[in-house]
């Protein structure tokens, strides 16, 4: 179950990337029901996947 968490977090951060102010409140909605380790992984996921997003930059601080 944890696990389909964080794929789902996954498709729902894609398919709002477009609006920098709806990944960032959705990216916050998963950092509170995601568990530690899976924070872990969504962060090195969100770390690739703006690499070429500048525009999501600002949704980096959310997690540290």
């Amino acid at each position: 179950m944890a696990r389909a968490m964080l794929e789902y977090t996954k498709i729902v951060l894609k398919k709002v990337s477009f609006n920098s102010e709806l990944f960032c409140i959705e990216l916050s909605k998963a950092l509170k029901r995601l568990l530690p380790f899976e924070i872990e992984e969504l962060t090195i996921w969100i770390k690739q996947f703006t690499a070429n997003k500048p525009e999501l930059n600002a949704c980096l601080l959310l997690i540290g």
